[in-house]
């Protein structure tokens, strides 16, 4: 897969997708003036923001999901892994839902999902969901946290005060410095949209390396659900907005992996992007 000249994208792939009713990818560009793990609050916010570039480098790395949805007293988790391509956002993945197993890729800003036999609509085995339109449709515009070839999303949403070192920790065995990130929501591309749903911040956790590189990511959303949506209790009268919270974890190991992500026959695929769309409106 090519990459872009300058190395200043990288994305956060949030394949919470279809799964959460959020998509969340996320590119920086900070600029490469510090290494992880300064003692100082402005060196975190510097290491932070250059981890997007710094990761990118790579062009390519395994990488494992967790997702957590918790709505009314109950929870589910997803759980995936595969590959992404760190330059455009590309992916391969296999998720496993309740028990079943989801075939997912991600090719130029589209998702398609292979679902369990017999579950998928018109009777093909894939559905396609347009991230790039669903972005523009929800206000992102041009600027969309779906579009990896954007960058600066986090990086020009984070300042000094936003960065708090936590400590270190092993992941898959690399020792890392956690660093703790509260994300001006305002700031990121369609902004407004994204703000009705999540609030003002959106809390973030990232564990750098010693070469200043993503090990792991951790965003944490709690989604608005309209009244009358199917996260509503059956039993709750109330006309507020109920409360879904959203817990994505990503690993990344590998670094350098090959990934091959193409689009299914088109033959065999639905396209499901009016109906995200339509869940979208109302959620918002």
């Amino acid at each position: 897969m090519g990459r872009a000249g300058n190395g200043r994208k990288v994305c956060a792939l949030g394949v919470a997708g279809v799964l959460a009713g959020t998509v969340l990818v996320g590119c920086g560009d900070g600029a490469r003036d510090s290494a992880a793990g300064g003692s100082t609050r402005e060196d975190g916010t510097r290491a932070v923001r250059s981890a997007y570039d710094r990761t990118a480098e790579e062009d390519t790395a395994k990488v494992r999901l967790q997702v957590r949805t918790s709505a009314q007293g109950a929870s589910e988790t997803a759980n995936g892994q595969g590959a992404v391509d760190l330059d455009d956002g590309d992916s391969v993945m296999t998720l496993t839902v309740q028990g079943q197993r989801i075939e997912q890729r991600v090719v130029d800003q589209v998702l398609y999902q292979k679902m369990p036999n017999g579950q998928a609509p018109g009777g093909k085995p894939w559905i396609r969901i347009d991230l790039g339109k669903i972005s523009a449709e929800q206000g992102a515009g041009d600027r969309s946290m779906s579009d990896p070839a954007q960058s600066a999303a986090y990086a020009k949403a984070i300042t000094d005060k936003d960065v708090t070192k936590k400590g270190t920790a092993a992941i898959d065995g690399v020792e890392t410095t956690h660093y703790g990130v509260s994300v001006d929501v305002a700031k990121l591309p369609g902004g407004d949209a994204l703000r009705r749903q999540v609030g003002p911040t959106l809390p973030m956790d990232v564990w750098l390396d010693e070469e200043g590189r993503m090990r792991r990511q951790q965003i944490d959303m709690t989604l608005k659900a309209a009244p009358g949506s199917t996260e509503r209790s059956s039993t709750d009268s109330s006309s507020s907005p109920q409360r879904v919270t959203v817990r994505t974890v990503m690993d990344f190991t590998d670094f350098g992996t090959e990934v091959e992500a193409d689009a299914p026959p088109a033959g065999q695929v639905t396209d499901m992007t009016g109906k995200a769309l339509e869940q979208g409106k109302r959620r918002s």
